[in-house]
C-alpha cells in the first residue's frame, strides 16, 4: 500500500507553500532589470511571470471543502477509510494463492444493511454517509486484528478472514453473529434513535466452485441474495447446491416469457374450508410452472426468475385471468364458490394502473369484485404507509375486493394498518399452526391472534393445516377458515370439479352440504 509521499503531485510548475518565499525577490528582480536596462529580463519578469501564474490558476484542480488535494490511496474506500473492493479482491487472491502451500483456509462474509435505502430517503445522503462510517467501525470491532474489512459498494461490506488451519462454518458464523449484534445496537440520528439489521452471506474458500477470488466473492454474494429473500437479519452459507440452483435459475430466466405466453405457467387451486359447516368457502390461486422437461416447478424456484426478468406484472395478469375463468366454470358446474384469493407481489402493488387493470378484468368476466380476494403479504403493509402501494390497497378495498393479510405473525404489521387497509381477513402463518393440537405454546400464540381478529371484527384463516388433530383444535379455538394439505393439495382446474363433487358427497354423508346451485 502506497504512502502519502508517493501520492504527492509531481507537477514542477505548481507552487507549493514553501515556494512563496521566493516571490519576495520579485520586486528586486524588476528593479535590477530597470537599472541595467536589460529589456529582455524586464520583459520576462514583468510579462511572462503573470502568464505563468495565470496558467497555474487555470490548471489548478478545484478540491471540495474538507478533502485533501492529495489523491487517496487506490486501495482505500473514499468514505469510510476501509479497504475497497479492489484491495479486498487482491487480498483474497493472495490468501488463496498461499493456501496451496500452507494449507490454511480463508472465508468471506458479504454483509448488506437491510433497508438502508429507506434510511437514506428519510434522513438524507449526508446522514446516510455518517451511518456508513459508523457501521464500518462497528464491523471492524467484531473481527480479529489480521482480518480485513472492506466496503464493497454502497451499503455492502465484506470481511476477508485471515487464513487459519481449518476454516469452518462455526468460525464464520460466530463472527457473523457478532456483526449482527453490533449492527442491531441502536444508532443516534438527529436526536432520534434508529435500529438497523443486516443480512450476511458466507462462503468458505474450500466450498467455492473455483479456487479464485472472483469465484469466492461471487459465491458469498449468492449466499447473501438467498439470505435477503428469507427476510431481514438472515445468514446463509454457500453450498454447491446453491450454485446448481443459481445455474438452474439462470436457465429458467431465459424461458419465462415463453412459458407465460404459451400456458405453461398457470394457477393451481387450493380449497379453503369453513370450520363451522365444512363448506368450501373459496380457493387460493397458486402459480405453478408445468415445465415440459422438468415437470411441475414450484413458485419458490421460478418466482425469482420472474422478478429478475421484470415479468411479475404479466404473471399477475395470467393468474388473475385463469382465476376468473375458473370462477365462471365452477358457476356453470353448479358450485357457487364465494371467492378466490389471488397473490400480488410488491412490484405489482406499486403499479399505479393496478386497480384499473383488475377492475377491467372482473368487469369483462361480469364477476363482482367481492368474489376476488387480494392477498397481501404482511411486510408489504408494514413497509408502506403513504405511497402507491397504500393507495392501491385502499382503492381495491373501496371497490369491494376482499383483502387478506397473508403470513400474519411473521412481520410487524400494526393494528392501525389492519384497519387502515380495510383488511377483511388475516391468514395465520403455518409456523403457528404446526402441532397446535400438541404444543401449548402454539395454542397460546394462535389463540391470541384469533382473539385479536375477533376484537377487530375480521375473520381468520389458518394456513398449513396438515392433520385431523390440527383441524379439530382450530375448530375448538374458533378459527373460522382453514386450508392446507390436510384438506387438499393445490390442484389444476381440471381436477377441481371432481374434488368438489367428492367433498360434497362427504358433507352429504355427514349431514352438511356444499352450497350448490342449479
Amino acid at each position: 500500500m502506497s504512502t502519502d509521499n508517493d501520492n504527492k503531485p509531481k507537477n514542477r510548475w505548481r507552487f507549493q507553500p514553501g515556494d512563496l518565499q521566493l516571490l519576495s525577490f520579485l520586486p528586486l528582480c524588476i528593479l535590477i532589470a530597470y537599472w541595467t536596462r536589460i529589456e529582455a529580463v524586464l520583459f520576462v519578469v514583468s510579462f511572462m511571470f503573470p502568464l505563468l501564474l495565470a496558467f497555474q490558476e487555470l490548471t489548478r484542480k478545484v478540491v471540495p471543502a474538507g478533502q485533501s488535494a492529495v489523491p487517496k490511496d487506490t486501495h482505500q474506500d473514499f468514505l469510510t477509510g476501509l479497504a475497497n473492493r479492489l484491495y479486498a479482491r487482491e487480498t483474497l487472491a493472495a490468501h488463496l494463492a498461499a493456501e496451496k502451500n500452507t494449507g490454511r483456509e480463508t472465508a468471506v462474509l458479504h454483509i448488506d444493511i437491510d433497508k438502508f435505502r429507506q434510511l437514506n430517503d428519510r434522513h438524507g445522503m449526508e446522514t446516510g454517509d455518517r451511518m456508513l462510517v459508523e457501521i464500518g467501525e462497528r464491523i471492524k470491532s467484531c473481527v480479529r486484528d489480521n482480518d480485513l474489512v472492506a466496503r464493497i459498494d454502497g451499503d455492502d461490506f465484506a470481511i476477508i478472514l485471515n487464513p487459519v488451519r481449518k476454516a469452518d462454518f462455526a468460525i464464520a458464523l460466530s463472527i457473523a453473529d457478532r456483526v449482527r449484534a453490533a449492527i442491531a445496537h441502536p444508532f443516534s440520528i438527529d436526536q432520534a434513535t434508529c435500529y438497523l439489521s443486516c443480512s450476511i452471506g458466507i462462503c468458505l474458500s474450500g466450498r467455492a466452485p473455483d479456487a479464485d477470488a472472483d469465484s469466492v466473492l461471487a459465491s458469498a454474494e449468492l449466499a447473501l441474495g438467498l439470505a435477503r429473500r428469507e427476510g431481514p437479519g438472515a445468514t446463509r452459507s454457500f453450498s454447491p447446491k446453491m450454485r446448481r440452483d443459481a445455474v438452474k435459475l439462470h436457465s429458467l430466466s431465459g424461458e419465462i416469457e415463453a412459458a407465460l405466453e404459451n400456458g405453461q405457467i398457470r394457477p393451481y387451486f387450493q380449497p379453503q374450508i369453513c370450520t363451522d359447516s365444512g363448506e368450501v368457502a373459496g380457493f387460493e390461486a397458486l402459480a405453478r410452472w408445468e415445465h415440459p422437461i422438468n415437470g411441475v416447478i414450484l413458485p419458490e424456484l421460478f418466482l425469482k426468475a420472474v422478478e429478475t426478468t421484470g415479468r411479475s406484472g404479466r404473471l399477475g395478469e395470467v393468474i388473475l385471468y385463469h382465476s376468473l375463468s375458473a370462477l365462471k366454470s365452477w358457476d356453470r358446474a353448479g358450485f357457487r364458490i364465494a371467492s378466490i384469493g389471488v397473490n400480488f407481489s410488491s412490484e405489482e402493488l406499486r403499479d399505479p394502473k393496478l386497480v384499473e387493470k383488475i377492475k377491467w378484468e372482473v368487469d369483462r368476466f361480469e364477476i363482482p369484485p367481492s368474489r376476488i380476494t387480494i392477498e397481501v403479504l404482511e411486510n408489504v403493509v408494514s413497509d408502506h404507509t403513504d405511497d402507491v402501494t397504500t393507495r392501491n390497497i385502499r382503492a381495491l378495498a373501496a371497490h369491494g375486493f376482499g383483502i387478506d393479510l397473508d403470513d400474519f405473525g411473521t412481520g410487524h404489521a400494526a393494528i392501525a394498518n389492519i384497519r387502515r387497509f380495510a383488511v377483511s381477513r388475516i391468514k395465520v402463518d403455518r409456523s403457528f399452526i404446526t402441532r397446535i393440537d400438541k404444543d401449548p405454546e402454539q395454542q397460546v400464540m394462535t389463540s391470541a391472534i384469533i382473539r385479536l381478529a375477533e376484537s377487530l371484527g375480521i375473520e381468520t384463516l389458518a394456513e398449513g393445516v396438515e392433520t385431523a388433530g390440527e383441524h379439530t383444535r382450530l375448530c375448538e379455538m374458533g378459527c373460522r377458515y382453514i386450508q392446507g394439505f390436510g384438506i387438499a393439495r393445490p390442484m389444476p382446474f381440471e381436477e377441481s370439479i371432481a374434488w368438489l363433487h367428492q367433498h360434497q358427497e362427504k358433507l352429504d354423508k355427514g349431514g352438511s352440504t356444499v352450497r350448490k346451485t342449479g
